[in-house]
């Protein structure tokens, strides 16, 4: 659950970065495993000065490898191997049929349209490359409204291995292995540019993250064991050490919390808080809040999956309203008991955002009464994350912990929060769903899946087991955390 305070306060990591709209650049040639030069529409992004290969390691023969994947040739001297046989499309504005061409044209032609090649070798795993929408700012990170392309190798219909009651934690990898800004971020390297040396974990639990990933879509595992990434998770976070089942909600709360501690690139030391000059707007003071909040912390983790809430209070004796932000993670939503069926996820909203009376002994001070006074209290978002992480609350401590099973119906596609918005409805993105976390069975005992969009197709993770589903099936008594990735504009 998300506990704020009724005083201007710092609570946790909360960052954003600059917006850039999109826009579209002229085709450019990509180089197959045969070397054949073929051309895709892309979108564009805000691309370093360099290709792609600047963000590569070279080897001492001059090969450009990413992780354990290969990505072509280049010689010190900047004149790459050529091609034995290269046809290009006459869309490229580059000559057709058997020409010659080598790695530094491309990277002249790259260079000219103001963005990289990926050059991709697939091995002989014969699996098809699939490319990726993803997402990239001019200062290496994740931007919100831009796209690039990352060409993958494998399909990402990679199991998991139980490691003895691990299901929570490989439901909760499959949901981020196919969220793609999260997969972008690790697989193009651009973390190892934010690893800190003064994390707890010095930077090793993104690191075994990226490891996971790369071995979950380099396309030549059906199943991977997340051993060394739970080693690493359990010197992060002790309460993981051993084999019992855990929750996947608060699994990814602390996963997220050491990632960004490995991360972070915020202001070290004693947290200051700075109070808001007196006679700021609304959009002021968030402004104000976000920005002290960030000069701390400040990672992609955070870019990604945190946005800003926004508590109005209101006096009842003379009607004054103060307001105040916090981030959040994820929200964890209340099943609403009135409602037995018929109940959707905007029903649970609206039970997060309700008007809540506080009085006696929680009576806030009103800023203009200089006392204490009976008030009510609301929520509002005033800021989206691009990845929007709900959490079902199913589990409940009221005397005995028990679970709900109630079904709750959410949209796959389309997700509207216009109504939970402090802004106006123009402003409000939608979401498309990308990942479920479920879990089946009871308090004491039960087991955890993830259902995962893979291009236009749903598709079944239970550790090791991956198989299609229907969409219908989707939608269930169990989906307990939902994965939201924000829509970009048309």
């Amino acid at each position: 659950m998300v506990e704020f305070n009724n005083s201007y306060s710092t609570s946790r990591h909360l960052r954003t970065n600059d917006r850039t709209s999109s826009s579209i650049l002229p085709t450019l040639p990509s180089i197959s495993s045969t070397g054949s030069v073929t051309s895709t529409y892309r979108s564009s992004y805000r691309a370093q000065p360099r290709s792609s290969l600047s963000s590569q390691s070279s080897s001492s023969n001059g090969s450009a490898t990413v992780g354990s994947r290969h990505y072509g040739s280049y010689s010190s001297s900047g004149h790459g191997r050529q091609a034995s046989s290269s046809t290009l499309s006459r869309t490229s504005g580059l000559p057709t049929g058997n020409s010659r061409i080598n790695h530094s044209e491309i990277e002249k032609i790259a260079n000219k349209y103001r963005r990289s090649v990926s050059i991709d070798s697939l091995g002989s795993s014969g699996r098809s490359s699939e490319v990726v929408n993803v997402e990239t700012a001019s200062n290496g990170r994740i931007a919100q409204d831009v796209s690039s392309k990352l060409i993958l190798a494998g399909n990402g219909l990679v199991g998991l291995k139980n490691l003895g009651n691990t299901c929570f934690m490989n439901s909760i990898l499959q949901c981020l292995s196919h969220s793609a800004l999260v997969r972008e971020y690790f697989l193009s390297k651009k973390y190892k540019m934010d690893l800190s040396n003064t994390s707890k974990m010095q930077g090793r639990l993104a690191e075994e993250f990226a490891s996971l990933l790369n071995d979950m879509w380099s396309g030549r595992h059906d199943t991977v064991s997340p051993n060394k990434f739970k080693s690493a998770v359990a010197k992060s976070a002790p309460r993981f050490v051993g084999y019992s089942q855990q929750d996947s909600q608060e699994f990814l709360r602390f996963f997220m919390e050491g990632l960004h501690e490995d991360l972070n690139t915020g202001k070290k030391g004693k947290r200051k808080i700075e109070e808001p000059p007196k006679g700021y707007t609304d959009l002021q003071l968030a402004e104000h809040r976000w920005n002290g909040y960030t000069s701390y912390d400040n990672s992609t983790i955070v870019d990604i999956f945190v946005g800003l809430l926004k508590s109005t209070l209101t006096c009842s004796v003379c009607d004054h309203k103060s307001v105040t932000f916090d981030p959040f993670w994820d929200l964890s939503l209340p099943l609403p008991r009135s409602k037995s069926s018929g109940l959707n996820l905007l029903s649970c909203f609206a039970e997060f955002t309700q008007e809540e009376i506080l009085d006696g002994d929680e009576k806030p001070t009103c800023e203009n009464c200089k006392k204490r006074q009976k008030c009510t209290k609301q929520f509002s978002i005033e800021r989206f994350p691009p990845i929007l992480v709900l959490h079902l609350k199913r589990f409940s401590e009221v005397r005995y912990r028990t679970k709900l099973s109630t079904k709750v119906d959410f949209p796959i596609e389309n997700l509207d929060l216009s109504d939970l918005s402090s802004h106006s409805h123009s402003c409000t993105p939608k979401y498309d769903l990308v990942g479920v976390s479920n879990h089946s069975g009871n308090t004491f005992s039960g087991h955890y899946i993830a259902y995962c969009k893979v291009g236009s197709r749903w598709h079944r993770f239970s550790d090791s087991s991956v198989s299609s589903i229907s969409r219908s099936d989707i939608v269930s008594s169990e989906a307990y955390v939902l994965f939201y990735e924000r829509q970009r504009p048309s």
